[in-house]
C-alpha cells in the first residue's frame, strides 16, 4: 500500500461501514493521511461521525454537493484548517429508487437531472473547488468510483448506467484541463459490492453470481482490494497516471461470454 504520511486528503461518500469511501477513509489513514470526510445532510451525520471516530483525528464536515455555496464552504474550511489538499476521493452517487425499478425509457426528467447532477457534475464542481488547495501543494491527485454499467448494460442500473459514463467522460476532460495544474484524475471501476447503493438494484445477487462464474478469477472483489487500488492512485506511486479507469473487477470485464 502507498505511503500518504504527511498528505491530506478528502474523502466524499460515507454512507455507512459498507461505503467503499469508506474502506478508502480507512486504508488513507491507515497509510498516514489526515483526513477530511464529508456528509450530506442530517440524516447520514450520526452514521459519518461514528465511523470517523476509529481514524485518527479527521474533519468531519458538512457537503451537500447539489449546493455550490455548501462546496465552496468546504472548500474555505479545508484551506483554513489543512493549508492545501493533496487528495480526494469523490464517491458521491445517487439515483431516486423509482428510476432504478422501471424501465428506462420511463425515465423521468427530474430522476435524470438529479442522478447526472449528483453522479456527475458533483466531481466537476469538486474539481473546481479544491484545485487552488492542491496547487498549493504541487499537484494533487482526485479519484472518482465508477461501474462497468457505464459501458454495458446491466439489469435494473439504468440512469446509474448514464450518470456512470458521464462521470467517466468528466474525467478525461477533467485530466486535460487540470494536467498542466499537476493535478491528476482518475477513476476506479469495482466490481459489484454489496453496499448501500447496490441494496436499491434489483436482482443485484444475480450480477454478483455472473461475476463469480465468468470473471477470470472466479471470483468477487472485496472492499479491500477496491481500496488499495484507490490508494495507488492517490497516492505517489501512480504520478504518471491520469485519464484512466482502472478495472478491479477480477477480470470480468474482459470476458464475452
Amino acid at each position: 500500500m502507498g505511503d500518504l504520511s504527511g498528505r491530506h486528503g478528502l474523502i466524499v461518500g460515507v454512507a455507512n461501514k459498507r461505503s467503499i469511501a469508506w474502506a478508502i477513509a480507512q486504508a488513507a489513514a491507515a497509510s498516514g493521511a489526515r483526513l477530511a470526510l464529508t456528509y450530506p445532510n442530517d440524516r447520514l451525520e450520526e452514521n459519518v461521525r461514528e465511523l470517523a471516530a476509529a481514524i485518527d483525528d479527521p474533519l468531519i464536515l458538512p457537503c451537500d454537493v447539489t449546493r455550490d455555496e455548501q462546496i465552496a464552504d468546504l472548500a474555505s474550511t479545508l484551506d483554513r484548517e489543512f493549508g492545501g489538499l493533496d487528495f480526494v476521493l469523490h464517491g458521491a452517487a445517487y439515483a431516486p429508487s423509482a428510476e432504478l425499478s422501471r424501465p428506462f425509457v420511463e425515465t423521468s426528467r427530474e430522476g435524470f437531472r438529479l442522478a447526472l447532477d449528483v453522479s456527475a457534475y458533483s466531481l466537476i464542481g469538486l474539481a473546481r473547488a479544491v484545485a487552488p488547495l492542491m496547487e498549493k501543494r504541487g499537484g494533487g491527485s482526485i479519484v472518482t468510483l465508477t461501474y462497468l454499467g457505464s459501458e454495458r448494460v446491466f439489469p435494473n442500473y439504468n440512469v446509474m448506467g448514464v450518470a456512470k459514463a458521464a462521470l467517466e467522460a468528466s474525467v478525461r476532460y477533467l485530466a486535460a484541463d487540470l494536467g498542466g495544474r499537476a493535478i491528476r484524475v482518475n477513476a476506479v471501476s469495482a466490481g459489484p459490492l454489496k453496499t448501500l447503493a447496490a441494496a436499491g438494484i434489483s436482482g443485484f445477487s444475480s450480477i454478483l453470481q455472473v461475476y463469480r462464474e465468468r470473471a477470470p478469477l472466479r471470483r468477487n472483489v472485496d472492499l479491500a482490494e477496491v481500496a488499495d487500488a484507490a490508494i495507488f492512485l492517490l497516492g505517489p506511486a501512480s504520478r504518471g497516471v491520469t485519464g484512466e479507469v482502472l478495472m478491479v473487477d477480477a477480470g470480468f470485464h474482459v470476458s464475452g461470454i
